[in-house]
């Protein structure tokens, strides 16, 4: 493994004496209380009961050379670069959240089946939180290809209750693993499971290169933030990023956690990728308080408002494959 300095910490600084993470460009946190208030007070628009999400064919097995993505639903993609396959943040549940009878529903079946799935080679996960980080669907994943994994610091006990041995990274540290060079990279944003344990466990995204010179980007869950431009500096000409378009109302009390459409062509330009796709959205109910079909509709005005052509930054249909040459 080779490891490169160091920007996210636990931080030894007098306004974080218990050693838990911070955000390097906008340490700005909310209180449970707060989080209490605004679940209590919110009135988000209704969600439809169910979107019904249109047949689309299983994806195939790409080779070297390509690159390919299939979208799930939410920040769950079958991820193809340079011949190998890889898994992020997957979640099958119909909940994102410890209780199968409590918490953000999802109103979007995902959009293919795992068993659809060709072999996953590689298992990426973001971060903590219930709708990136699933033991059910992790231990459905360790029993039919038990592939290894990769997570930021402090993420692989979780993993391990899936009874899945996790790698742990911190920014800026690499790794190769199932024949690529994946990177964890930083993020703007933060971990809470228990309610308790806030920033105790790091969060990122991933940067994941090919032998064959097949190069993307997986954001897992960001607000905007200085860390695109670095990305990309240090990372120039990425075939493929995979950026977070949704969850961002209020934007007073998630405004530092999740970019709306408009920061998120702002991340692709920063990135300076070729294409980018749009994630996280419309799909688990009671996670944000914007309308459920919002965020697609904003990317189309924001990208068109950037003079981006509309293959540039694009919402594929849940359960769409698309593929690509790599360098292309």
């Amino acid at each position: 493994m080779t490891d490169a300095p160091s920007a996210s910490r636990r931080v030894p600084d007098r306004r974080f004496p218990d050693g838990r993470f911070v955000n390097l460009h906008d340490a700005t946190t909310h209180s449970l209380f707060e989080a209490w208030r605004w679940r209590a007070t919110r009135r988000p628009p209704p969600w439809p009961a169910q979107v019904e999400v249109p047949f689309h064919p299983p994806p195939r097995r790409l080779g070297p050379g390509r690159i390919g993505a299939t979208f799930i639903g939410h920040a769950t993609w079958l991820l193809q670069v340079g011949g190998v396959a890889v898994l992020t943040d997957p979640v099958w549940s119909a909940r994102a959240s410890p209780l199968r009878f409590a918490g953000p529903r999802r109103v979007r079946a995902p959009g293919q089946a795992l068993d659809a799935l060709p072999r996953v080679d590689l298992l990426l996960v973001s971060h903590n939180h219930y709708d990136h980080l699933d033991i059910p669907t992790l231990r459905a994943i360790r029993r039919r290809w038990n592939p290894p994994a990769l997570t930021p610091v402090g993420n692989a006990k979780h993993l391990a209750r899936a009874g899945i041995e996790a790698v742990e990274l911190d920014w800026w540290q690499a790794r190769e693993a199932a024949g690529l060079r994946v990177t964890c990279t930083p993020a703007q944003h933060f971990s809470s499971r228990y309610g308790w344990d806030r920033d105790r466990d790091l969060w990122g995204g991933f940067v994941v290169e090919a032998p064959d010179g097949a190069r993307a980007y997986f954001a897992g869950d960001s607000a905007w933030c200085p860390h695109f431009a670095e990305i990309g500096a240090r990372f120039p000409g990425l075939d493929l990023a995979l950026l977070p378009i949704g969850a961002y109302a209020p934007r007073h009390f998630v405004g530092h956690e999740h970019m709306n459409p408009e920061e998120a062509v702002q991340a692709h330009l920063a990135l300076g990728a070729r294409r980018s796709l749009g994630m996280h959205f419309g799909t688990f109910e009671g996670l944000t308080d914007e309308p459920w079909d919002e965020p697609p509709r904003r990317l189309e005005a924001a990208r068109a408002a950037a003079g981006l052509a509309a293959e540039a930054f694009g919402v594929p249909e849940f359960g769409a494959s698309r593929d690509w040459a790599a360098g292309g």
